[in-house]
């Protein structure tokens, strides 16, 4: 019998009484473990051994893992700076991140651990740390110094700390080779070596010499490394897809800053300065010189409804209005912004009804995170104004606008807002807890908002989270899974938007 020299070799270095792994083969042979590879499924086909496969996994810390094996858990940190810093009472959260030495991202991932792992809560920009809560029993941190000290860990802990980026787990198929009957036959007969050659090269075409050789076989079962590409986000994809439905149902897209006066921000929604909305608490205001572009008389007219109101009935708010704070930068809190620089006319000139407008774009909130919160999240941001709308329009686009989606399960609440009356909130039922989540919030502008800005027909309008929509699609019950410093890879690399 005559066979490819890589074969001859794997064939007397396997054992009819021992099985020889890959490596072990390689080893015994001093060839590539691919090569190896090759030449055992090749004898396998010519029922020459025998090969049994079983898979083997093994988990190694990431970079980020191994540092907080070394200096701890972010959360651990924060907590015990917190206890340090107030001996057990709330202290301000920035006092605290600073002298825990945190920075960049592991401040977000402290603070979102923070609650999740019992260690106290956050509530007005202050952390209250629990005395009875005990770091040293922390099950991840205890997983992390097992992983590094080289010992094995299971459970629910090391799918927490995959999901955290923490560690990377490798599945690997070990193949146990054995020379079957006919092989052993083979060996006691004789077994050549006969030269093969495993491409077709120019020197063989020219020379003749292809005629003659013989060629390797290519093996397509072989293993082969992983490739993965880049790839859209998932919430990205779900924008586009949003986009497409509002393009279809009729609406025309709206652009913007995202740091915006808070004139646009709030004084047009009739938003009193002195919310708490409004305060440094729930805003994120940027030290950037105060936007001079506004016109003067829409200035006016915003600040006469706030203090008088609209109207021969309409009431102000009979407090303290600052044009200075008005003109302040920051960071946008929603994108009705855009909706009051496009119902004033700023933006595009001034609009006669019917108008339809849309938005899916990124907002800015100091929320306390947790599964539902994020510092910062899309909004489907959306209008329409027309003559004689009414609540039930509105529930009917929304209606539509889900069914898109595969949703027809809303349900809505009647909701109070500064800027619409009436209000309602939309909820969905989550598809995996059945749990009715907040999906939105909408109504019909109030005079005060619409008087102001010159428009004087109805206008319905809404605010929808993108995130908490992909929740309803998908089924995720953690929006960070997706998006921030702890998204799971794997699950945005996998799940695919319906179209």
């Amino acid at each position: 019998m005559r066979l490819p020299e890589s074969q001859v070799a794997v064939l007397n270095a396997a054992s009819a009484t021992d099985e020889r792994t890959i490596a072990q083969l390689a080893e015994a042979t001093d060839q590539k473990p691919e090569t190896v590879t090759d030449a055992v499924f090749d004898l396998r086909d010519e029922g020459l051994v025998s090969v049994a496969e079983t898979t083997a996994e093994s988990v190694e810390l990431t970079d980020e893992g191994v540092e907080y094996a070394d200096e701890g858990l972010p959360e651990v940190r924060l907590y015990r700076a917190a206890l340090d810093a107030g001996d057990g009472d709330a202290v301000p959260m920035g006092q605290v991140i600073g002298a825990s030495s945190l920075g960049g991202p592991q401040v977000d991932i402290a603070l979102s651990n923070f609650a999740r792992k019992g260690y106290g809560h956050i509530d007005s920009g202050e952390l209250a740390p629990d005395a009875d809560a005990d770091p040293d029993a922390d099950e991840e941190a205890a997983a992390l110094a097992a992983l590094a000290a080289g010992e094995s860990v299971d459970g629910d802990v090391l799918d927490q700390l995959e999901s955290r980026n923490l560690v990377v787990r490798h599945e690997r198929t070990i193949r146990a080779v054995t020379l079957t009957d006919e092989g052993v036959t083979a060996l006691m007969e004789g077994v050549e070596a006969a030269e093969t050659v495993d491409r077709l090269t120019p020197e063989l075409l020219t020379s003749g010499e292809w005629e003659d050789v013989e060629f390797t076989e290519y093996n397509v079962e072989a293993d082969a490394p992983e490739a993965r590409g880049g790839k859209k986000h998932i919430l990205r994809q779900t924008a586009d897809r949003v986009k497409d439905v509002l393009t279809g149902m009729g609406f025309a897209e709206m652009e913007g800053p995202h740091a915006d006066a808070d004139f646009w921000i709030n004084d047009c929604l009739f938003m009193p300065q002195d919310h708490p909305a409004r305060t440094h608490w729930d805003r994120f205001a940027l030290d950037v010189p105060p936007m001079e572009d506004i016109p003067e008389d829409l200035i006016d007219r915003v600040r006469d409804a706030h203090l008088n109101g609209v109207g021969e009935d309409g009431d102000g708010y009979h407090s303290p209005w600052s044009e200075d704070f008005a003109r302040a930068i920051a960071l946008r809190g929603h994108t009705t912004s855009l909706s009051m620089r496009y119902l004033s006319g700023h933006e595009v000139g001034e609009l006669e009804p019917p108008q339809r407008y849309f938005s899916v774009e990124k907002v800015y909130r100091n929320d306390t995170l947790d599964p539902t919160h994020l510092l910062e999240f899309y909004q489907i941001e959306g209008w329409v104004m027309a003559e004689d709308l009414s609540v039930r329009d509105l529930m009917g686009t929304f209606e539509e606008f889900y069914s898109h989606f595969g949703i027809t399960d809303i349900q809505f609440k009647p909701h109070y807002n500064p800027y619409t009356e009436p209000s309602f909130e939309l909820f969905g039922r989550h598809p995996e807890t059945g749990e009715l989540i907040e999906i939105g919030n909408s109504g019909m502008f109030r005079e005060e908002v619409l008087r102001p800005l010159g428009v004087e027909c109805d206008v319905m309008a809404w605010g929808l989270a993108l995130e908490r929509l992909l929740m309803l699609m998908y089924g995720f019950d953690d929006i960070r899974d997706v998006h921030g410093t702890l998204c799971d890879l794997d699950l945005l690399r996998e799940t695919e938007v319906l179209k």
